[in-house]
């Protein structure tokens, strides 16, 4: 193919003001979707570790556009809120109730400040305690209920620094180890609006490749307030009060040994980068007492900026954690190929190595794998898995080890990243004396209880498992039967067999039972009613078809309540898909999800318009298929339109759906579809394209599964942008974007440009930009105007 002037995007104005803007005052959409949209949705569900409690946490709504105006500080690839020294942008939870397992009895958890929000919760080891993460609008604290009560209490008036999430370790049921904001931290740093000097970067002749981020550091002012509310310090929190332990930085990670003696400490460090975000950033792991006594400095790991490709990982000892079935015993991941594996060829891939305290002793090697290693579920001294991939290829393997023997790994599941159906789910996991979470095995650790999916060619059907390490068999103990959907929540008693489940139909929301298998005895423990009453009557199905090349796909059709193909006739429709990677057809075709899940609408749903009289098609499957040599965008545009026109054709063939009506949308990589789709067919009326990046030259080196450069495969790069096509626009495309979308790869340049090259070759083209929204969208008046202008635009251009 012959490439054009692909980097016209960077020469279409050079201002990203959009002509003709103008500011729109919130609208809302039709009072059916205004309802659905708004609907107070059940709880979520905590259990206490003995089950003798359950938490029904009621979930905050949605921020309001003021609270999104609130100061906000986007450093590093963090936003935080510099008012509360938290992460900016959490729901959380605004009530509790806690619920007595055995008799029922409810009671509301009183005693938070009003217009409080609960982050997170964390019960104590014998389960009579709960810890509340509560935002108050000065600082987030910690709050404590014992169950046999009703009201909670401040633990103490120390300031959480919550700005890396909420972090909590017990030492014991009544001490407790957390993060703080430093005593006597003084005012936040004031910079001046002059600068003082220019920014450089520089490359001294080494390849860094990195992909786009966002938020990141610019200046040495970001730097000063990345200091500031990012620093730390470790408190023990007691019947006594609370008391620092001395121990004080930019800690990024804290890990209480099993022992509860040691500490395994990550801090940050400079020099900090402009290009990459704090995940890349130095650090040092050191090992101190539970009282900051330092013991041994464990790793210095540089600034790393790696290689981009398939199974590529930092050259530097990685992954370091306490293993759970040893007192304190160190463990960590070493590459043996410094982290690429397409430029050094090495027998093995990484190595895991062990230290125990003190730390004196040489690192002992505890496994090695062929492929990148992704995990230890550690067991025993007798028994551990290890699992490793291949991204290239897409291999999982799964294998059993005795820890420290000189015996290879026995191999136990092999299959493919995408091949659900031969995947056998994950080991059931318990907490052994150490109050650590390791692999449930029988005494003679050849048994696994293994928690499945169910992937099969008739949905998702999950199942609980015995297998045999020995004679590699798996015996189905439990499955869940139509006409529900049912996955195991917890695993109550793996000896007796007693099991938690969340259970739901296409009529009926998620409710919790447990379930004795040997007895097969059910108890229901909660029954929330169906949060979209309006929904009553709508049609389900899940229907299977064929594209023009012979791969199987699936997708989910809604039809109005009460329809009647002779009485109503065909319905305009309206797809909604995601594309995704596949390197084989069989693993393209299988069946995802179940047919009997219930409808759970969230706010960047397609199904809001089946109230409207549209027939919806969600979870359109858009494989894209690769394969014998070939990658699967080598492909892209072909297989995206294969896949578009079989969908046509079988919601035409059912009688349902009016092809002369349709519409397609998606956010992010389904935003990037929809306008893929509008340039290479006329299939389409409209296009609703949310979120999305439209030109793959201002993602150079890699987006989604794609790991080559542009410079590698540019003609990959101009054929998959349908920026290179705006002058071949087919129907109307609406673009929605949020103002400070922080995702890699989506800013909002991408819909601004795309814009303009639409607007300049005469489209009809809509582009709506929502004030302080990122990736995903979370303000109500924000989300109530984007489902106005999506029912707009399709009652414009498609009904």
């Amino acid at each position: 193919m012959k490439i054009k002037n692909i980097f016209l995007s960077a020469t279409i104005l050079a201002s990203t003001v959009i002509a003709n803007a103008q500011e729109l005052p919130y609208q809302e959409p039709p009072k059916e979707i205004k309802e659905i949209a708004l609907a107070k949705l059940s709880p979520i569900i905590d259990f206490s570790e003995d089950y003798k409690w359950m938490l029904q946490l009621e979930r905050a709504p949605y921020y309001s556009v003021s609270e999104l105006a609130q100061p906000e500080l986007r450093l590093a690839g963090i936003r935080i809120n510099p008012e509360t020294f938290s992460e900016s942008r959490q729901r959380g939870y605004v009530g509790v109730t806690l619920v007595n397992m055995e008799t029922k009895l409810e009671r509301v958890i009183e005693g938070f400040p009003d217009q409080s929000i609960i982050l997170n919760i964390n019960w104590s080891p014998q389960s009579d305690k709960i810890i509340f993460f509560v935002k108050e609008g000065d600082g987030v604290y910690l709050y404590q209920c014992i169950t046999t009560e009703s009201k909670v209490v401040k633990l103490s008036n120390r300031k959480i620094n919550a700005c890396f999430g909420t972090s909590l370790f017990w030492v014991n049921n009544n001490e407790i180890l957390t993060l703080a904001i430093p005593e006597n931290i003084g005012n936040a740093p004031v910079g001046s609006t002059v600068p003082q000097g220019a920014l450089v970067q520089e490359n001294s002749g080494k390849a860094q490749a990195a992909r786009t981020y966002q938020d990141l550091l610019k200046n040495k002012f970001d730097e000063s307030l990345f200091d500031y509310y990012f620093t730390s310090e470790i408190i023990k929190i007691n019947n006594q009060g609370s008391l620092s332990t001395g121990i004080k930085g930019v800690i990024t990670s804290v890990s209480l040994s099993p022992n509860k003696e040691l500490l395994l400490v990550e801090k940050t460090h400079k020099p900090y980068s402009y290009i990459v975000p704090i995940s890349n950033f130095p650090t040092t792991l050191s090992v101190t007492d539970i009282n900051g006594k330092l013991i041994k400095t464990i790793a210095e790991i540089p600034l790393i900026i790696t290689a981009m490709g398939y199974d590529t990982t930092s050259p530097y000892p990685r992954n370091f954690g306490w293993r759970p079935d040893k007192p304190a015993t160190l463990f960590w991941t070493e590459a043996q190929d410094n982290g690429d594996p397409k430029k050094n060829k090495t027998e093995y891939a990484d190595i895991i190595y062990q230290q125990t305290f003190p730390f004196t002793d040489v690192k002992k090697e505890v496994v090695k794998t062929k492929l990148r290693s992704y995990g230890v579920q550690w067991g025993n001294d007798s028994l551990a898995l290890i699992t490793e991939s291949s991204a290239a290829t897409r291999l999982v393997k799964t294998s059993c080890f005795k820890p420290g023997s000189d015996k290879d790994p026995v191999p136990l599941f092999e299959f493919s990243r995408d091949d659900n159906y031969n995947n056998p789910g994950r080991p059931h996991v318990v907490k052994n004396q150490y109050d650590k979470y390791v692999l449930y095995t029988n005494k003679k650790n050849n048994q696994l209880l293994l928690l499945s999916d169910g992937a099969s060619p008739e949905g998702n059907m999950p199942y609980l498992s015995l297998y045999d390490i020995t004679k590699k068999k798996n015996t189905i103990l439990w499955r869940c039967k139509a006409p529900y959907y049912e996955t195991i929540s917890r695993i109550k008693d793996p000896v007796k067999l007693e099991i938690i489940t969340a259970r739901q139909s296409i009529t009926e929301p998620v409710n919790f039972f447990i379930r004795q298998i040997k007895s097969n005895k059910v108890k229901q423990l909660t029954n929330f009613p169906n949060p979209y009453p309006s929904m009553k009557g709508v049609s389900k199905e899940q229907i299977r078809y064929k594209r023009e090349d012979g791969v199987d796909l699936t997708a989910t059709v809604y039809l109005p309540a009460g329809y009647s193909k002779e009485k109503d006739g065909r319905l305009p429709v309206i797809m909604w898909a995601y594309p995704r990677e596949y390197k084989s057809a069989s693993d393209a075709a299988q069946v995802r999800g179940s047919k009997y899940t219930f409808t759970s609408i969230s706010y960047g749903s397609p199904i809001f318009w089946v109230k409207k009289g549209y027939c919806v098609m969600d979870n359109v499957e858009m494989p894209i298929v690769g394969g014998n040599g070939v990658e699967p965008n080598d492909n892209f545009t072909e297989q995206l339109v294969m896949n578009a026109e079989a969908a046509a054709k079988v919601i035409h063939e059912m009688g349902v759906g009016d092809t002369s009506r349709l519409a397609v949308g998606g956010h992010s990589y389904g935003a990037f579809m929809t306008a893929n789709l509008l340039v290479h067919t006329n299939l389409f009326k409209a296009g609703i394209a949310r979120s999305g990046a439209y030109n793959r030259t201002l993602t150079p080196f890699g987006f989604q599964a794609e790991t080559r450069t542009y410079w590698q495969a540019p003609e990959v790069y101009y054929a998959m942008s349908p920026f290179m096509y705006a002058d071949k626009l087919n129907g109307a495309l609406l673009l929605i974007h949020g103002e400070l979308d922080n995702n890699s790869g989506t800013f909002p340049i991408q819909s601004e440009r795309f814009f303009q090259a639409l607007k300049g070759h005469g489209a009809t083209v809509r582009y709506v930009v929502l004030p302080l929204e990122s990736h995903g969208y979370s303000a109500k008046e924000n989300i109530l105007h984007m489902l106005y202008e999506t029912d707009s635009w399709l009652e414009k251009y498609v009904k």
